[in-house]
């Protein structure tokens, strides 16, 4: 079964009634009988027709899931259980089918729910319209303005633990398809006495105990703040904290919703300094002193706290010092100052801190307006909702409940007259038969407030703008005159005899009879509020501030700006804005939720019959309930019903061509619709039944799906239609363009042919006619030859007979020579014979005297005896030679120099021989216990030695220490992170060098990076690369003779890189820097670049040459270098 055919509707397992229309009998008992039922069932809506009844149920329901949503999501008001989502789906709807305005209303006295049904509308309103990250960033956007404008704007009253102090009307704004453009929020009357003094039970704003409760340490110590709530005494120490709110929770909440809605950092810490300033002034103390006048003065008791305040607002303390001392009056051209006793400076105190919170709220509604409005001027449909403060009445009811009262009466008002009075006129002007049904009318309550000659806020207004001395009880006295005969208005001063003996009524009060009940007011502080006074010393101290959001608050402190004229008072600005906030709501179709408190303990499951009673009363819920039950559910003009449904009808369908009641009309009786289910008025058609309207757009919706069927159909047609005759027409074009293509083609193939033939034919005659040629030439050049050849013959046979007769003359010469070195021959053969004869008569006799000593001698040695001596002489001296030398060979080490001293001059050559060997060998067995690593570091050693050593002084520091590249390990530091992933090739060196500013010499640190192929400069901090240099464009190295760090890398000219000149650094790791630089260079192209180790070279800055020459100095930095540049053409380094 389909999802839609399980959901629950209006009338299955109702428990009660769900719609009050429907209650039978309907008496007021059986309607606060069936409210209570449903509400012990946790049924906490209830209709009357479209208006929602909203029992607060004082604990969390499960009742608002995101399923809940989409079960409520396009269905009829009816279809379902009472639902709040019911009525905010049928407004949202009907704003973007019908194109109407809506706005919905939540009225109820205060703790009945009414910022709870707000948020539920706004919430549901977000889930059902489109999607999109433009359209979600919106909604969240005017979600999250609620956390905000509560904070800032709600506080913990008797009644309720998050009472809205302030009213609020938010326009969300639509476009054509339904999604959320922007929105506007509206606020009227913060209650900011609540800033300086709170009533027994109640708490002051949210904000003040989320920032202390939330806040971090660091932000509160910022602030100037502690954490303790008793230590201010603006904070209600009695109700400071409160079960089931958690102000840290809250305050976390606050600061993310801020977020969202666009407030930057700075922002929100001018907001959270504003907040802390207004805290802190509540500490400040004031002491009376006497001047020597007489005059009285009040002083400031402890000063630190004023310190802080000016701290934090950025104000000079002598000027806020001054403004809580005195008063300056202006009157035409005479400026007067006075001095202000300890009461007046309490009163500019608290008058400072009201001010300052109350223009800090209005600055942070605008702030949200600014974020959340609308950036395209295309037409917007508008949904107004209105959560605004409920009914109030207190033990103490002063200006504030007075003027929330009077709101809720023009609310009331506007009740009245939309549902009550407008409905049964309009069945009286539309000529429907109808039973008038008696309510009772407000507008005499309206008229005694907001008369603008004889109402009470304009008696106000007149006391306070009159000369003279003004106080509360000559206001008093004046609404004992002109309203004594009201017969809502009751005084204990009254001229009327009725109240004399009322000893409930005090004589500084007066009552007035309101819709909701008799509410007793106290005229202490009606004035003073109504004129809403800050001295104007002290709008100017604020102007004077060095805070940004502080001095906006306060533009007529600006002196350029300055004006006499009185500003309006409170009540004449909030009777304008209800005034346009009603005309407002009169141009949208309104949507109601009455909201009702069950009982005044603020617990659930308990409803309190005589208090619910009391709210059906002052609501006129009976007389809505009368008139919806014997009226009718639905009316509309004649032209927009026909206009919506004359689809259903075949003789209205598509065009009705006489009048749109006969029209509707002959619709209806085709439908057979009974006719007691609707009556046709003069303009209108009134349909009784809901059900009958669902029926017709149930109707209306399948007749939509089979109009959208045949257009699908005709269209699809008109496409296939323009295709097949498209298709044609380029089938035609395509032949014609073919035909045209290979007609052409054959031609170009025929004229080529033509072509070749005729080159063929006139190469054969030029060639044969080349032949021709060719040949009588030949003829002609033979007999040259032949005479040639014959010549030739003749010359070659002259010269054989030439060189014939030179050869026999020349063969006498060698013949002479040839004997010439035959006898010289033999004569040297026979001088050697004899000089051989001559040698060996000699030999002959030495080896006789030989063997004549031999024979003598030969008795005395045995033969050989001497040889094998000496040998085994010689062996045994070798032998003792080697163990020696075994035991006393040096250590392994490279770099041992000792050697056995040689025993015997003989071995003189075997001992330095071996000697060679033994070091070539221990050398030999400690290379091998080298790592690649290692190898190449040495190498390293070995190349820095012979391009440094006995050349830059530096280069003995750097021995000892080993090159270990990577000193930043760029790969296992977060820090550079971004850095190592922009490398792409193994990084060899990776250091902090100061890189030498070419303009002034001045050093910055940089990274310096060292790979393959190039060599890169980063910033310290950021890691952004600065420069990328290839090491192909480096043409040589330049390093001074001194201690010193500095080197220049000289770059190609034209190069890239070279744009802006060399580079200058300095580092400790010179050597090791310049050596891997070397190294990378040579293994890349083969060549070695050139080392210039000289006091004095030459750079290459921009377009100049500069000099950079080294002297000796005293040093401020240590060893580094000191860099100065002289002028443009000379740079002075100074080192140690």
């Amino acid at each position: 079964m389909a999802k839609s055919e399980v959901k629950t509707s209006l009338l299955d397992n109702m428990i009660g009634v769900g719609d009050s229309v429907l209650l039978e009998p309907l008496t007021e008992d059986t309607f606060l009988e069936n409210l209570k039922k449903r509400f012990d069932h946790c049924e906490i809506y209830t209709y009357i027709g479209d208006v929602v009844i909203s029992v607060n149920p004082y604990r969390p329901l499960p009742i608002y899931t995101p399923a809940k949503v989409e079960e409520y999501r396009n269905r009829n008001f009816y279809e379902l259980s009472p639902h709040i989502y019911a009525l905010a789906d049928e407004a949202y709807r009907s704003l973007r089918d019908q194109d109407k305005d809506q706005c919905i209303l939540i009225t109820g006295e205060s703790g009945a729910g009414k910022t709870e049904a707000s948020k539920l509308v706004m919430s549901y309103v977000a889930a059902v319209c489109g999607k999109g990250a433009e359209v979600n960033q919106v909604k969240e956007q005017l979600l999250q303005s609620n956390p905000v404008l509560e904070a800032f704007g709600n506080a913990k009253t008797v009644r309720n633990d998050n009472s809205s102090r302030f009213g609020k009307y938010m326009d969300i704004e639509f476009d054509f398809k339904g999604d959320p453009l922007g929105g506007v929020i509206s606020n009227y009357l913060l209650e900011k006495s609540r800033v300086c003094k709170q009533p027994r039970g109640e708490r002051n704003f949210h904000i003040f105990y989320q920032l202390l409760s939330g806040g971090s340490d660091d932000l509160l110590k910022q602030l100037k703040l502690e954490r303790d709530f008793n230590h201010y005494n603006y904070l209600g120490q009695e109700s400071a904290e409160v079960n089931g709110i958690d102000d840290a929770a809250n305050f976390r909440t606050v600061k993310n919703a801020m977020q969202i809605v666009g407030f930057m950092d700075d922002e929100a810490e001018s907001v959270l300094a504003v907040v802390a300033a207004v805290l802190k002034l509540g500490n400040i103390e004031f002491k009376p002193e006497s001047r020597v006048n007489g005059m009285d003065e009040s002083r400031i008791q402890d000063k630190n706290g004023l310190k802080e305040i000016c701290e934090l607002l950025g104000q000079d303390q002598a000027v806020l010092e001054r403004a809580f001392s005195f008063r300056t009056v202006e009157a035409k051209q005479e400026k007067v100052s006075t001095t202000l006793n300890v009461a007046q400076a309490y009163y500019a105190r608290d008058a400072l801190a009201k001010n300052l919170y109350n223009r800090l709220f209005t600055w942070l509604v605008n702030r949200i307006n600014g974020s959340i409005k609308a950036q395209t001027k295309v037409r917007k449909k508008v949904m107004g909702v209105l959560d605004i403060y409920g009914f109030e009445i207190f033990e103490n009811n002063s200006f504030e409940q007075f003027i929330i009262n009077y709101c809720n009466e023009k609310l009331q008002q506007i009740f009245i007259e939309l549902t009550l009075k407008e409905e049964q006129e309009e069945y009286i002007k539309e000529g429907i038969e109808w039973t008038h049904i008696e309510y009772f009318n407000n507008a005499i309550i309206c008229e005694l407030i907001e008369n603008n000659t004889n109402g009470i806020l304009a008696m106000l207004d007149e006391e306070c703008l009159r000369p003279g001395t003004v106080s509360d009880e000559t206001f008093l006295e004046k609404l004992n005159q002109v309203c004594a005969v009201h017969e809502r208005f009751e005084s204990r001063m009254s001229k009327s005899s009725r109240f004399l003996n009322d000893t409930s009524l005090p004589h500084n009060c007066f009552r007035i009879q309101h819709y909701a009940g008799k509410v007793m007011y106290h005229v202490a502080g009606f004035v003073d509020k109504n004129n809403d006074l800050l001295y104007r010393d002290l709008s100017q101290a604020m102007w004077k501030t060095n805070h940004s959001l502080v001095k906006s608050l306060f533009p007529e402190g600006n002196p350029a700006k300055m004006s006499l004229k009185r500003p309006p008072t409170a009540g004449s600005q909030f009777r304008a804005s209800v005034a346009t906030l009603m005309k407002n709501l009169l141009t949208k179709n309104p949507n109601y939720i009455r909201c009702i408190k069950p009982n005044d303990q603020k617990a659930p499951l308990i409803f309190s019959e005589a208090l619910v009673r009391h709210q059906i009363n002052y609501l006129g819920l009976m007389e809505n309930v009368y008139v919806r039950r014997a009226g009718y559910a639905f009316k509309q003009p004649y032209d927009p019903c026909l206009e919506r449904y004359k689809m259903l009808c075949s003789q209205t369908w598509p065009h009705w061509r006489h009048g749109a009641r006969d029209g509707v009309e002959v619709l209806l009786t085709e439908l057979r619709i009974p006719s007691e289910e609707f009556s046709y008025g003069r303009s209108k058609i009134f349909i009784r039944n809901p059900r009958t309207l669902f029926k017709l757009e149930d109707q209306r919706k399948h007749r939509l799906q089979y109009l959208a069927t045949l257009i699908q159909k005709i269209y699809r047609g008109w496409k296939c239609r323009t295709n097949f005759l498209l298709m044609k027409k380029s089938q035609i074009i395509i032949s014609a363009w073919t035909k045209r293509y290979f007609q052409q083609k054959k031609y170009l193939r025929l004229k080529m042919v033509t072509l070749r033939i005729q080159s063929y034919i006139r190469g054969w005659k030029a060639r044969k006619l080349l032949r021709e040629l060719k040949h009588q030439k030949r003829c002609v050049e033979s007999v040259t030859t032949i005479a040639a050849y014959w010549r030739g013959t003749q010359a070659r046979k002259d010269l054989r007979q030439l060189k014939e007769a030179a050869r026999h003359k020349n063969a006498i010469a060698v013949i002479w020579a040839y004997w010439l070195g035959y006898e010289a021959r033999r004569e040297l053969k026979r001088l050697k014979e004899e000089a051989r004869r001559k040698h060996a008569v000699a030999v002959i006799w030495a080896y006789w005297l030989g063997l004549k000593v031999r024979r003598e001698y030969r008795k005395f040695f045995r033969a050989n005896a001497g040889r094998k001596i000496y040998e085994f002489t010689i062996q045994r001296i070798m032998q003792k030679y080697f163990l020696d030398l075994r035991n006393k060979l040096p250590p392994l080490s490279p770099t041992e120099r000792s050697w056995p001293v040689r025993p015997y001059l003989f071995l003189d050559g075997t001992h330095t021989q071996l000697r060679r060997i033994f070091h070539l060998w221990r050398c030999k067995k400690y290379r091998d216990q080298f790592t690649d690593q290692k190898r190449t570091t040495y190498e390293e050693k070995l190349e820095a030695s012979e391009l440094f050593k006995d050349k830059k002084a530096l280069y003995t520091n750097s021995v000892q220490q080993p090159f270990q590249g990577d000193y930043l390990e760029i790969s296992k530091n977060p820090k550079y992170q971004k850095l190592n992933g922009a490398v792409e090739e193994k990084i060899l060196l990776a250091d902090v060098v100061n890189k030498i500013n070419r303009a002034n010499g001045k050093g910055a640190p940089r990274i310096f990076l060292l790979t393959k192929s190039n060599f890169i400069i980063a910033d310290q901090k950021s890691g952004q690369i600065k420069s990328n240099i290839p090491v192909m464009d480096i043409t040589s190295v330049s390093v001074s003779k001194q201690t010193d760090g500095l080197f220049a890398v000289h770059l190609k000219e034209g190069s890239t890189a070279a744009s802006k000149g060399d580079f200058l650094f300095t580092s400790d790791r010179l050597i090791e820097i310049i050596t891997k630089l070397y190294r990378i260079i040579f293994s890349k192209t083969n060549q070695k670049i050139a080392v210039e180790i000289t006091n004095e070279f030459l750079v290459q800055f921009n377009q100049d040459k500069v000099c950079v020459k080294f002297i000796q100095g005293a040093q401020k930095n240590g060893n580094l270098p000191a860099c100065k540049r002289k002028n443009n053409r000379l740079l002075e380094v100074t080192v140690p």
